[in-house]
């Protein structure tokens, strides 16, 4: 997301940047640049008016005149604005209620509430430690309701049966009566979607609403439908008391507009992005993080988190202590790092979130990326276990018989052998700059490295 964004601003910064003072004259023309930038965007325009007012008030102001750097203070105040139109900082859920807090999620048809439901189940359960319930009110549907406890499945959380032969009202007081039998901490309620905003569509949801007066309504709504989707948000906040929204698909969205649009419109914070297809794929959004990453300063809060989070903790200090050691590194480890990068979001998540890489994100195909990754596991699988730990006796004959059992060429054995030197290398530049080290390594080392080309055919790159 914001990619069109970062870098039409990026161009718009290089010629203020190198201006020794801020006059009226060339903050004019870098605001003009702004503008068109925000309009590529599709924000929509009555966020854009108020946006361009307020960065040429503060940038002609004394706050700039005293500055020792005029450029980057011009482009500090535009990060701000950015970061207080998308709401400053995060908004977290509330469960200040007798237990089970109820969450109803709201939305078109076609936006993503089943999955994001799902979504949202994983994340309480893993960050909150919340024991969750989901139930499908959509009785319009019948596919809906198997589809969302497949999901639910998937994730752990308790999935309650629902009928369309019944009311949604009736389906959700049942749910809730179990819910509290059963001692859950939040029940998820996943309502109809409609193809628009209908009178029939809203009644029915106005009374799902009064009769289970749930906490938080949460309006799902796919970011790739730009300036609609702020617009949409708006007819729903008019005829629910909405508490936020879930923007979805932002993986696919380069433009932004819907996330620097919607907070404004309705004055409802965004409280979650959907980031990619996978059930775990759902993060809070925090806009000043954002606002960061927009301008290709990283997002090292967020990338600690998904390290607290995601990495296995005891295996990667056993990993450590044994690189000080000994100074091995053989296959096991070889695809026991290509793992935790994989948990991690993959490369390109993480040079998303590093500061100063984020332009080398745009080289990678994640999709392309998982596909090679599993390649690589079923070629390194097909391995005896001496043959990972001594890499060197894998030659000919060995190579044919790991090729055949994995399904695979000799060529591809004969690249993940050049991958594994590679890392080998890079494991060096670990102990000297930590992550940030290896993925500069990795951007080094071009067609040579996983997920930046030697790994992925040409195919890989965008």
């Amino acid at each position: 997301m914001f990619d069109n964004l970062s870098e039409r601003l990026s161009k718009s910064f290089k010629n203020i940047i190198g201006q020794g003072r801020l006059t009226e004259e060339n903050i004019k023309d870098a605001i003009r640049d702004v503008r068109r930038s925000l309009l590529e965007a599709d924000v929509a325009l009555p966020v854009i008016k108020p946006f361009i007012d307020k960065v040429q008030q503060r940038a002609i102001g004394k706050e700039v005149s005293t500055s020792l750097n005029p450029g980057q203070a011009f482009i500090k105040i535009v990060r701000e604005q950015l970061s207080e139109v998308m709401g400053q900082q995060v908004e977290p859920l509330k469960f200040n209620v007798e237990p089970p807090a109820i969450i109803m999620l709201a939305g078109l048809q076609g936006a993503g509430k089943t999955t994001s439901v799902a979504k949202l189940a994983k994340y309480l359960q893993e960050k909150e430690k919340k024991k969750v319930m989901v139930v499908s009110v959509d009785v319009y549907r019948p596919a809906a309701i198997k589809q969302l406890e497949t999901v639910a499945n998937q994730v752990g959380a308790v999935f309650f049966p629902s009928s369309a032969n019944e009311s949604p009202v009736k389906i959700a007081k049942k749910a809730h009566k179990e819910a509290r039998k059963q001692f859950i901490d939040v029940l998820i309620l996943d309502t109809a979607g409609r193809m628009h905003v209908d009178e029939q569509m809203m009644g029915e949801i106005k009374k799902l609403h009064s009769a289970v007066k749930p906490i938080e309504t949460l309006f799902v709504v796919d970011s790739m439908t730009g300036q609609d989707a702020a617009n949409t948000a708006k007819a729903f906040n008019e005829a629910l008391p909405l508490t936020g929204v879930i923007l979805t698909k932002t993986d696919g969205d380069a433009r932004g507009g819907a996330a620097l649009s919607i907070r404004e419109i309705t004055g409802k914070p965004i409280k979650f992005i959907g980031v990619g297809e996978k059930l775990e794929a759902l993060e809070a959004f925090h806009p000043d993080r954002m606002a960061s990453r927009i301008f290709g300063m990283g997002d090292v809060l967020s990338l600690i988190e998904d390290v607290e989070s995601k990495i296995d903790h005891k295996k990667a200090q056993k990993f450590a202590k044994k690189i000080q050691k000994t100074g091995k590194f053989d296959l096991e480890d070889f695809l026991e790092q290509l793992q935790q990068i994989n948990n991690m979001g993959g490369i390109g998540g993480l040079m998303g979130k590093v500061p100063g890489m984020s332009q080398m994100k745009d080289k990678i195909n994640d999709e392309v990326v998982a596909k090679e990754f599993k390649r690589l596991e079923a070629i390194i699988h097909s391995m005896t276990k001496q043959e990972r730990a001594h890499p060197a006796i894998i030659k000919g004959s060995r190579k044919k018989r790991i090729a055949t059992g994995s399904g695979t060429r000799v060529q591809d054995i004969n690249k993940l052998m050049k991958q594994f030197t590679q890392m080998q290398k890079m494991m060096k530049k670990v102990s000297k700059g930590g992550m940030k080290g290896m993925l500069r390594g990795m951007a080094g080392m071009g067609n040579n490295m996983p997920g930046m080309g030697g790994m992925l055919p040409p195919r890989g790159f965008k």
